[in-house]
Order: C-alpha cells, then structure tokens, then sequence
C-alpha cells in the first residue's frame, strides 16, 4: 500500500473534495484522482462516491479510513525515529 494514495484519500475524506485535497497535498486534483484509483485497484473496493456537490467516503471507505489515519501516523513516528 502506498503511503502517498493513503494520505491522499485520508485528505479528500477530510476535505469533501479532490480539490481541496490536492490544495492541501499541494499536488495537482489529477494527481489526487489517479492515487486513489490506484489504491481502489489494490484494494479492490470503491472508497468514494463522486457527487455534483462533492465527494462522499463509501461504506468501505469508512471502514478502511481509521486504518488509513493510523498508517500515516506510524509512518510519522517511524520517520521521526531516526531523525535528530
């Protein structure tokens, strides 16, 4: 699993919307668009619904998004082990 689609749709169910994710990320809305369809292809499960008004989290995105939240946190943690 790849860090960078995880804090991508932990911003975009955070945010609402792949814009305002890619703004937070500071990388570009396509971007955004092609992490989280990589990580609905690895994980086979669609993790959002897109609406006209914005974004909703799926019944498995919400499953998957604690878990999600808790991988960036270790990541940070591990990286922050061995810097001084």
């Amino acid at each position: 699993m790849n860090f960078e689609a995880v804090r991508a749709f932990v911003a975009v169910a955070a945010a609402g919307q792949f814009q305002l994710a890619a703004a937070t990320l500071g990388i570009s809305q396509q971007a955004v668009s092609k992490r989280l369809a990589t990580l609905e292809r690895d994980l086979g499960v669609r993790l959002f619904t897109r609406t006209a008004g914005g974004t909703r989290v799926t019944i498995d995105g919400q499953a998957l998004l604690p878990h999600a939240r808790e991988l960036l946190q270790v990541e940070q943690r591990a990286s922050n082990s061995v810097r001084p």
